[in-house]
């Protein structure tokens, strides 16, 4: 590290610093000053990317020194990548919201050679070719899109729900790594994972231990947290780390492979894994992934929880596409989950959105591959008579895939005197009415036999409420409960007759907090019929059928009205899902509530790709268009009938082409490939 932090050159030129008539910059000056900038941004990267330091710490201090007076005397000077604004500015009231222009997406997870083969074989059944891959270590962090613009940092982005992320811009400034100005001026989205070093994460806690703060549980929350605040100030003080693996957008030609990719990200002067490598075979994936299963996992100083293997070919990954959640041309391979042994205190049960009860288990406290945990699921009361868990038992724990604490086994060795079987009650609290519960015919699965209860409802409201259905911020599920205690709410429908008025008189709602929650209320009056749906709670009813039940039926009256038959006979539905839907629109109570909600809501149509002009033909959207966006582009292009790309390739039927178009126009001249204006597109679309 540099021997004086650079908050302190930025806090003392802000102390300074004065009322100062503009004046004319001197070339010579401006020179001087870009001179300065360059040479301490590449004396910072040597120093804290590769651990050489060509000149003392005291010289480099003097240069910062002079940047910063010469700042002071010309405020034009001042640019977003100097070093003297690495931490700059006062906090933002709130993280802003951004909206990405590339959809983020997690990969889904492999546990065993067999999901590996699996995978492979379905990588080659789509793409119709031999796949060879890259592999890369999972770096257990928090995965960051940053934004360049000709070069020049402009945004850094959380990947949120994939849509809309939290600008972090300010944070991300801090990490000397990420480099505010690029080899080259290139317009650059480029994604990777932010990490704080097992090294920095322990004394990071035993600091906090000293000064009598709560310790953060793992690398990863650490960082997490370090980067989703608001005084980048703290981010300063940690030792955090990035490494940057995908390009998903730039001005320049697009990397033949993934191995290229990140060779392209590094070129521009982004760090970068060394550790990622292409392979032919499987075999040599799981060698690959023993490796790093072993010793070798010990030998880096950040936390990684796997590998992933992704498909070389950008032309194969384009044939391969996406899932509603996940790129299918790529996955994470996770090493075997950690185990422990702790001590069940208690069993309780928790209520689900759907009425169903889940047996769950409260744990001594144990650290388990990197988290505290003091819960643990018993999934249902076959779970528990197989196992033959008891109270005060002593078990083994393992975090399933790294996220969810299962109970693995009993040591019954250990197993107390006295200790009884568990049985399932037959009523509780959590349920409505006189709170009987009954097992559901067939399942395993016991559910309250009338719904209703307070902890029901308030899971029911804050799922209606939270991303993946309506998305009203603010509405979590705190603020549910403090709303129900109050008897402001108890039904979905009553969130929209919410005053700011009313919520003032409540404890913890101040004017601003108020108002914004009765604004993010009215922002949500228009929704997609299949958010909606899902909102709704329907048993079954996940993302992709809402999707589908909404493009199918468009109105929500055309689907209230199918019959079980209909339904099930669907493709994508089946009998389970067509009986649940069914059943959910035959109760009286769900129709009234649908009847309500229909005079706050209007529900917007969902529509697939459907017959139209572009049928059969695919599109490429490229540059930026006079009047419409890439995603509105592409939307009507899905609505007259064609499939949007990302990528040119002798399949593409044309190209529609704006300012700073890029690698995809000079692709789609070089394969002769029609290129059109936005006008041309808006006449063949009937516009």
């Amino acid at each position: 590290m540099d021997s004086i932090p650079d908050a302190f050159f930025l806090l003392e030129y802000q102390r300074k610093k004065t009322y100062t008539v503009c004046m004319k910059v001197p070339h010579e000056v401006r020179e001087r000053a870009e001179q300065l900038k360059s040479t301490i941004t590449k004396y910072r990267a040597l120093q804290h990317g590769k651990d050489i330091s060509p000149i003392s710490a005291e010289a480099l201090d003097s240069l910062k020194y002079e940047l910063a007076e010469l700042e002071e005397k010309y405020p034009e000077l001042i640019t977003p990548d100097s070093p003297t604004q690495v931490v700059a500015g006062a906090p933002l009231p709130f993280l802003k919201k951004v909206r990405h222009t590339i959809s983020q997406w997690s990969f889904n997870d492999a546990f065993t050679e067999d999901d590996i083969r699996a995978f492979d074989e379905r990588v080659r059944k789509v793409s119709g070719a031999v796949p060879t891959y890259d592999l890369e270590l999972k770096i257990d962090g928090l995965k960051i899109v940053l934004t360049y613009e000709k070069g020049v940092l402009t945004t850094a982005a959380t990947r949120g729900d994939g849509v809309i992320g939290e600008d972090v811009t300010h944070n991300i400034r801090t990490i000397r790594e990420i480099p505010e100005r690029l080899a080259r001026s290139v317009d650059l989205i480029a994604e990777g994972e932010i990490y704080l070093s097992r090294s920095g994460f322990v004394k990071l806690n035993r600091l906090r231990q000293k000064q009598g703060e709560p310790l953060f549980a793992n690398p990863r929350n650490a960082a997490a947290g370090s980067i989703r605040q608001l005084d980048p100030a703290v981010a300063a003080a940690r030792p955090l780390g990035v490494f940057l693996y995908d390009v998903a957008q730039t001005s320049e030609a697009f990397p033949k492979s993934q191995t290229e990719e990140i060779e392209y990200l590094a070129g521009l002067g982004l760090p970068v894994n060394p550790e990622h490598r292409h392979v032919d075979t499987l075999e040599e994936v799981f060698a690959y992934w023993q490796k790093w299963k072993g010793s070798a996992r010990d030998k880096v100083d950040y936390q990684i929880d796997g590998i992933v293997l992704k498909v070389e070919s950008p032309e194969q990954q384009r044939i391969l596409g996406y899932t509603g959640k996940a790129p299918r041309f790529g996955i994470a391979y996770k090493f075997p989950p950690e185990q422990v042994q702790t001590i069940i205190e208690d069993i309780t049960l928790q209520v689900g959105r759907t009425g169903k009860l889940t047996p769950v288990a409260h744990l001594r406290s144990v650290a388990v591959a990197g988290t505290t945990v003091a819960r643990a699921t018993l999934h249902n009361e076959d779970f528990i008579t197989e196992k033959d868990i008891r109270i005060g038992d002593t078990v083994i724990l393992q975090k399933a895939g790294d996220i969810i604490p299962e109970v693995v086994s009993v040591i019954s060795e250990l197993r107390p005197q006295g200790a009884k079987r568990w049985k399932f009650p037959t009523t509780s609290p959590l349920c409505g009415g006189d709170g009987s519960i009954e097992r559901v015919p067939g399942e395993a699965a016991h559910r309250c036999k009338v719904s209703g209860s307070f902890e029901q409802q308030s899971r029911k409201l804050a799922h209606f409420s939270g991303k993946s259905a309506i998305d009203i911020t603010g509405m979590g599920r705190e603020t549910v409960r403090t709303l129900m205690e109050h008897d402001l709410i108890s039904d979905f429908d009553d969130i929209f007759e919410l005053t700011k008025d009313e919520l003032l008189e409540l404890e913890g709602f101040e004017e601003t907090k108020a108002t914004k929650l009765v604004q993010a209320i009215k922002d949500v009056r228009e929704v997609p019929l299949d958010r909606f749906l899902i909102g709704l709670g329907i048993p079954h009813v996940g993302e992709e059928t809402a999707f589908l039940l909404a493009t199918h039926f468009g109105t929500l009256e055309k689907l209230s009205a199918t019959d079980e038959e209909s339904l099930s006979n669907i493709s994508g539905i089946g009998p389970i899902i067509g009986y649940a839907v069914a059943e959910w629109f035959k109760d009286a109570g769900n129709r009234a509530l649908i009847s309500r909600l229909e005079k706050h809501l209007k529900l917007k149509k969902v529509v697939a790709p459907s017959q139209g002009p572009l049928t059969g033909m695919t599109v490429v959207v490229t540059g930026t268009l006079p009047t419409l966006s890439r995603e509105e582009a592409e939307a009507r292009v899905r609505m007259a009938g064609g499939k949007p790309a990302g990528s040119v390739s002798v399949k593409t039927s044309f190209v529609v082409a704006g300012e700073n178009a890029g690698s995809k126009l000079d692709n789609a001249k070089e394969l002769g490939i029609p290129v059109l204006t936005e006008a041309e597109l808006l006449i063949r679309l009937g516009a």
